[in-house]
């Protein structure tokens, strides 16, 4: 499957192409030992110090020098890793490693009716 990209936008340099597809490879392997959150953060860092690079370049050699693309290619890889840790964020909280009985919620325990509590004597009048 081909993509037509419209009249005026240039394709990524490889560079870029392969410095991205290194930062996502470095996420992955970050995310299997730190986890989601931290993977994301290290890889966001890295990809927003290209983005700048990337836009300084862009200003000092001007919009025909292909470096268009390359703002476009990390601005969407940006927003894909942030969209990865709106995701997980959107999950269920991780259990705890403790998967004890849990005590049961008084709040929303059922009333059983009301019922004889034996002997009432202080502050009653009266006998019997």
């Amino acid at each position: 499957m081909s993509r037509e990209r419209p009249l005026g936008t240039s394709s990524a340099t490889d560079e870029v192409i392969d410095a991205i597809a290194d930062i996502e490879m470095q996420r992955q392997e970050k995310e299997k030992e730190a986890g989601l959150a931290a993977s994301c953060s290290a890889a966001l860092g890295r990809l927003h110090e290209r983005l700048d690079h990337e836009k300084e370049a862009l200003q000092l050699r001007g919009p025909d020098a292909g470096h268009q693309g390359n703002v476009e290619a990390l601005t969407t890889k940006i927003e894909r890793v942030k969209g990865l840790t709106v995701v997980a964020s959107r999950g269920p909280t991780p259990a705890s490693p403790y998967r004890g009985p849990r005590k049961a919620s008084w709040r929303n325990a059922q009333r059983s009716p009301a019922r004889n509590k034996g002997r009432r004597t202080m502050g009653r009048a009266g006998g019997r």
